[in-house]
């Protein structure tokens, strides 16, 4: 790159893949689409031609929809070929709902870093019918709506068995700088963080490729957030590292394959905005904090929107991962409210 950065992505297509049907984006390279049942309403799924076979990259949910959905697909656009292999970006459920299916049904390999699926395998067995204690001690440490919190520890939560495919054991492993042929190119791993732990990326030597999971998203930032499992977490760090890592690596003319939204180019571009929004919330919450408040006061400066009741959770999660960001930088001290909240507030004199 020569440092000058045009200020600008650009949308090959202006429209997705109608259910059942797929986009060629490149040669041997199939875009196709997954419904979800959410506000984010899709997953993007892509299948790479081996020749004799194919690779998948990412499943969606386990559902009867989307088995249906992929019978579709198979007898289709991926031509009554086998795959033969399933690559899996990170652990969330919309990515390897189904890989577990594709190894039993139809005797795919699974390929994953070691982090996804320890995370995969160790998430489908926590089935819960209400939350656990630790769950409901950081809800309240994140200073929850007492309503929403008294609502909720009552509920039956969300269970990654729900929505995942049991899975087998037996995956082939990928870690930083390794390669992996697919689809008649080489690809580079480079592996993301924040997002979800140990995060694949896909780099082609051989053309502008680039399969980005939810590490980078053209239209929306991914979501960061702190939960129970690691509360003290600092996910916004491994995030902001991951970006900076990439910037070099990244051309104007890389097409880039999202988990989410619409391919683009301008990668260059779209790593400086993500980082610069992840900074600006950064600056405006240290403000903000000039006096003390929960992380889940701290929604109006991180999101400059009204957060509805469905978005609450995710909300949440990313406002903990940012004032914990803050806490462990040392921006912000805290201390423990009377019903167990923790209160942050900025250092005197900085405020961003």
């Amino acid at each position: 790159m020569d440092g000058h950065i045009e200020p600008v992505l650009r949308y090959p297509w202006e429209t997705p893949p109608e259910r059942g049907q797929a986009i060629e984006v490149a040669p041997g390279v199939l875009w196709m689409r997954l419904p979800l049942p959410m506000k984010l309403d899709h997953v993007n799924v892509y299948a790479l031609d081996d020749g004799d076979g194919w690779t998948l990259i990412d499943t969606g949910f386990d559902t009867g929809m989307t088995r249906t959905i992929w019978g579709e697909l198979l007898a289709g656009p991926l031509a009554g070929k086998p795959v033969k292999r399933v690559v899996v970006t990170h652990h969330h459920p919309d990515h390897v709902g189904l890989a577990g299916w594709f190894q039993t049904e139809h005797g795919a390999r699974l390929t994953t870093t070691r982090t996804a699926w320890l995370f995969a395998r160790m998430l489908w067995l926590d089935d819960q019918d209400r939350p656990p204690p630790e769950t409901v001690e950081f809800w309240r440490s994140a200073g929850m709506d007492p309503d929403i919190l008294a609502r909720r520890q009552d509920e039956k939560p969300f269970n990654y068995a729900d929505i995942v495919a049991p899975m087998p054991l037996g995956f082939t492993r990928i870690a930083q700088g390794d390669s992996i042929t697919m689809g008649g190119r080489t690809w580079d791993v480079h592996i993301g963080n924040g997002h979800a732990p140990e995060h694949a990326t896909f780099w082609s030597r051989d053309d502008n490729l680039v399969i980005s999971g939810d590490q980078i998203l053209s239209s929306i930032s991914p979501n960061i957030g702190v939960y129970a499992t690691e509360p003290e977490a600092d996910p916004l760090a491994g995030w902001l590292e991951a970006c900076e890592r990439f910037v070099p690596l990244a051309r104007e003319d890389h097409l880039v394959l999202g988990g989410h939204k619409l391919p683009f180019t301008g990668l260059p571009f779209r790593l400086q905005q993500l980082i610069e929004n992840h900074h600006g919330g950064l600056r405006r919450l240290l403000e903000f904090l000039q006096r003390p408040h929960a992380a889940a006061d701290c929604f109006a400066p991180l999101f400059k929107r009204r957060i509805g009741d469905g978005e609450y959770g995710l909300a949440l999660v990313e406002a903990v991962a940012h004032v914990n960001h803050l806490y462990h930088d040392g921006r912000v001290t805290r201390s423990r409210r009377a019903d167990g909240a923790w209160m942050y507030q900025s250092r005197e004199g900085d405020d961003g």
